[in-house]
């Protein structure tokens, strides 16, 4: 493993671990003095992860790939998360009426971009720019039928079935933002490595 892919890894787990205390408090749940752990050991469980994706990758290397895919759909996850709060904050500040399906389709916008450089450069390792405008074209067809998925995911989690066992509402909605990215996930991989990123 290069030290590009320590750091990154190291960084997920660190980013994780402020959005899984963030949650927490938003059950009503204090850690208090324990939340060092917290921060301790998810960046060291996500360099475990990271590692064996590393360590099965010699043989299969599509593995390594879809291990490091996870991580840039993890960071790019918090982007989408905290680019949405902002956004829901924004417009309830300035406009009346706030839609949180626009925010939403901004706020996978915004986190696309970098899951874009970071799949690019790191996970597929597609650095060449020969050829780049018919990849970005693939790309925003890929991130089209995402944002598709992403965006009906979340009307459905936060609208339809709505708050489950009895998580408060706004903590759904946070929830809702992470099901559907996961949900979205699973064709960004699939489009970005044998669309977008094929060799």
């Amino acid at each position: 493993m290069k030290a590009i892919d320590i750091i990154f890894a190291l960084v997920c787990g660190k980013i994780v671990a402020w959005v899984a205390h963030d949650f927490l408090k938003g059950y009503g749940i204090e850690i208090g003095y324990y939340k060092w752990l917290l921060h301790i050991v998810l960046p060291i469980i996500f360099l475990f992860f990271l590692w064996l994706g590393f360590f099965i990758g010699k043989k299969i290397l599509v593995v390594f790939q879809l291990a490091k895919h996870i991580l840039v759909g993890i960071f790019a996850t918090v982007v989408d998360l905290k680019a949405f709060e902002l956004l829901m904050w924004l417009f309830s500040t300035f406009f009346t009426a706030v839609n949180p399906i626009i925010s939403k389709g901004i706020s996978f916008l915004i986190s696309t971009s970098f899951k874009y450089l970071g799949n690019k450069n790191w996970t597929f390792e597609k650095p060449e720019k020969e050829g780049i405008g018919y990849e970005i074209f693939r790309f925003i067809a890929v991130v089209v039928i995402g944002l598709g998925i992403d965006v009906s995911s979340f009307f459905y989690f936060s609208k339809i079935m709505g708050p489950q066992f009895g998580t408060p509402e706004d903590v759904w909605l946070k929830l809702s933002v992470i099901f559907a990215a996961l949900i979205a996930a699973v064709w960004n991989f699939t489009g970005e490595k044998f669309i977008v990123f094929k060799k």
